[in-house]
């Protein structure tokens, strides 16, 4: 398994990779390869199968697209017969991967389409129609379309698994060996993945052919760039300090665990005056994709995110990590804290813990190998300021405020209507059938 260097000579020129990419690169202001891009592309222009290791942030995304559209220069797709694809476990996290190669695809006469739930089928249908030659693609969705004859993949060339530990954690390895085993034998494929466990292993061994590894070094060791820290709290001073890290310069995320208590915390920041959007599995496709693009848009902005929902958050500028609530394992604890410090830049951690949880909070930040500093926290602390850049909100509700609401779904909200009208009707008829006076 090659290591990773940094290899700042290296151009893509170098790589071997078509003039029409690398001009486009270049008006994209991208003149020199990551790591993972420098050690990759060459094998994978080549035709090898790819193992790539390593946590988000590295550049994988360029790493295998670069190649994959190289590799189908010239060629030309048919209908319903796409020449490569891309799968990914969010539908996030296809929408970032497609930016990133729709329009390197178009300087060289290709297209791509996102296949994915929560998004209009008919238009998939009708990229698939046209002879879309690039499928980026949730699990879910494709084998919906496999199974409806309305994508074929007899000339399929190139597959890609993007985040295959975020799919094991997910439960999507059933569908995608039953995606896998309908891509053509000796086609090229390349996996890249975090980590080989929860079943990722069983993937390599049984669907790729003597692949070239490579191991993302210093993207493991990425918490190696960013500064841990545990503040340990008490639990009525939470979301005043909650509120006064969101009230910070910069883009923060704060992480929770279930959708309700996203929608609690995001309430309460925007009664204190924070701007925020919140990222679950509840909301529509709509709203999320309007949310995640607005905080990439926004210098200084919060998000609240689920772990689930925020697999697909690839923003290169996120300074700040809060993990609100504790991650269920180290694992959950690498996957947070890696949206941030990403693309070579640094950045901060921090986990919010009362003294109850701060012994769990200890064996977490151990089994993920990182040695944050663990120290007591109190609202406007010079400690919170000098390391989070907290400062008091300005307490004035914003107007996002009625969006954070939690709102009912349509269906009991009708039933609960009708049961007020037929209250309203037995209290006017006095019970009795006749008519209340008073």
């Amino acid at each position: 398994m090659s290591s990773l260097t940094a290899v700042q000579e290296t151009t893509f020129k170098d790589l071997g990779l078509h003039a029409d990419l690398i001009r486009t690169l270049y008006n994209q202001g991208i003149t020199v390869p990551f790591p993972i891009q420098a050690a990759t592309i060459p094998d994978a222009i080549a035709g090898y199968d790819i193992l790539g290791r390593g946590q988000t942030g590295s550049g994988k995304t360029l790493a295998f697209g670069l190649a994959l559209l190289h590799n189908i220069y010239g060629k030309r797709a048919k209908p319903h017969l796409p020449l490569a694809l891309v799968l990914a476990p969010t539908r996030e996290l296809a929408q970032q991967i497609d930016e990133v190669l729709h329009p390197l695809a178009r300087s060289i006469g290709h297209d791509s389409v996102v296949i994915a739930g929560g998004m209009p089928y008919g238009k998939q249908v009708n990229a698939l129609k046209k002879a879309t030659s690039i499928l980026v693609a949730t699990p879910g969705r494709l084998i919906d379309l496999l199974e409806k004859d309305e994508v074929s993949f007899e000339a399929l060339q190139i597959t890609v698994l993007d985040e295959a530990d975020q799919m094991a954690d997910m439960g999507f390895l059933p569908v995608v060996k039953q995606i896998l085993n309908q891509t053509r034998k000796g086609s090229q494929r390349m996996l890249f993945s975090a980590t080989l466990d929860r079943g990722v292993d069983g993937l390599v061994n049984q669907y790729l052919n003597e692949p070239k590894s490579h191991s993302i070094k210093e993207i493991e060791g990425a918490k190696a760039k960013s500064d841990h820290y545990v503040f340990v709290l008490d639990h009525a001073h939470k979301a005043d300090i909650s509120n006064q890290i969101a009230s910070r310069e910069g883009k923060s995320i704060f992480f929770v665990r279930t959708k309700r208590g996203a929608d609690k915390l995001s309430l309460n920041l925007a009664n204190a005056g924070v701007k925020v959007g919140t990222l679950h599995g509840g909301k529509s496709q709509a709203v999320r994709t309007r949310t995640l693009a607005r905080f990439k848009n926004q210098e200084s902005a919060v998000l609240v995110a689920t772990d689930v929902a925020a697999r697909g958050i690839h923003v290169d500028d996120i300074d700040l990590v809060v993990h609100f609530d504790a991650p269920a394992d180290h694992k959950d604890y690498l996957h947070r804290s890696g949206r941030t410090a990403r693309a070579g830049k640094t950045g901060r951690v921090v986990t919010l813990a009362t003294h109850k949880e701060q012994r769990t909070v200890g064996g977490i930040t151990r089994r993920a190998g990182v040695e944050p500093w663990v120290m007591a926290i109190k609202p406007l602390d010079e400690k919170l300021i000098s390391i989070t850049g907290a400062k008091e909100p300005t307490g004035i509700p914003t107007k996002e405020i009625k969006e954070k609401t939690p709102s009912m779904p349509r269906h009991k909200s009708a039933k609960n209507r009708a049961k007020r009208v037929r209250n309203q009707n037995k209290f006017n008829k006095g019970g009795s059938g006749r008519k209340r006076s008073f």
